[in-house]
């Protein structure tokens, strides 16, 4: 019986229960996503007041043609580029610093991290506009600002924004590198240093090529996560900034659905990020298959 091998659709049977599922929550949406975006669907079609009709790419065209998705796609380009960057600095440099701390100091630092990682998205946002408030909020005080005004400007909106989107996405990072250091061979970091190996250098020529296959996942996971930003920038500018000044696309998204009750286009804006965030998971995948030859 030991030789037997089973069915080739066995594997199949067994991941059946989970496509369903997945089928049901992500296929079916994205039909219907897709499916809006090439219809003009307005307040008037949603009521029924008069029926869909088709218009083809006709969503795709005004929205290419639209000078201000330019604008809010670079932006939301530059800060998702801007949040990875700076997740992993702040992830790996207290990774690395958890292995050079003693016990006692290592578990607070991973509990106050595990804190804010846990911590919904609203209420951060929210706990961050307080704290910067230039009212009632201490940083000000602290900084001696005055009344100065966070997110009255654009980069400094965007540079709030992009604190409190650091501080709550670099637990992953943080953990998962400081598992895979630990993963490390001893002998391998203590024959670097005896070689005379500085912090840096050890890092940059031992750790982190030994860590390649974590901080492609750790990165790639960071993008899709900060391309997709929502609820701190809805929050924490108050729907997008002044004139729009701070908007990304997925608060463009629903802007153009829900405020101008203009579905058919939130939708393609929707489809385009779809179409991005695939690029980048095919790559994901592109550079793990690659790393997992190299190992």
């Amino acid at each position: 019986m030991s030789g037997v091998r089973a069915p080739r659709w066995t594997p199949w049977l067994y991941l059946a229960p989970a496509l369903v599922v997945l089928a049901g929550l992500l296929v079916y949406p994205i039909y219907q996503l897709g499916l809006i975006s090439f219809l003009e669907y307005t307040q008037a079609q949603v009521s029924g007041g008069e029926p869909a009709t088709f218009q083809g790419f006709g969503n795709y065209t005004e929205l290419l043609r639209d000078r201000q998705f330019w604008d809010v796609l670079l932006a939301t380009v530059l800060f998702a580029a801007a949040c990875v960057l700076g997740t992993l600095l702040v992830g790996c440099s207290l990774a690395v610093l958890l292995t050079r701390v003693r016990a006692v100091p290592r578990l607070m630092l991973m509990l106050a991290a595990l804190g804010a990682w846990a911590t919904p998205a609203i209420t951060g946002s929210t706990v961050w506009v307080f704290l910067f408030d230039p009212d009632f909020g201490p940083v000000n005080r602290v900084l001696g600002l005055g009344d100065f005004s966070w997110t009255y400007e654009r980069f400094s909106a965007f540079a709030l924004v992009f604190f409190e989107v650091v501080w709550c996405s670099f637990p992953l990072v943080m953990v998962t590198t400081y598992a895979g250091i630990r993963a490390i061979p001893a002998e391998v970091l203590e024959a670097a240093s005896l070689d005379g190996a500085g912090s840096w250098r050890i890092w940059r020529s031992v750790m982190a090529p030994m860590l390649r296959p974590i901080l492609i996942v750790v990165t790639i996971q960071s993008i899709i996560w900060d391309f997709k930003v929502f609820t701190q920038i809805y929050v924490m500018t108050d729907g997008g900034g002044i004139a729009g000044q701070n908007l990304v696309l997925n608060v463009y998204a629903y802007q153009k659905a829900f405020a101008s009750s203009q579905y058919g286009l939130g939708s393609a804006i929707g489809i385009v990020m779809l179409l991005i965030l695939l690029g980048v998971t095919l790559l994901y995948l592109r550079l793990l298959r690659r790393g997992g030859e190299e190992l």
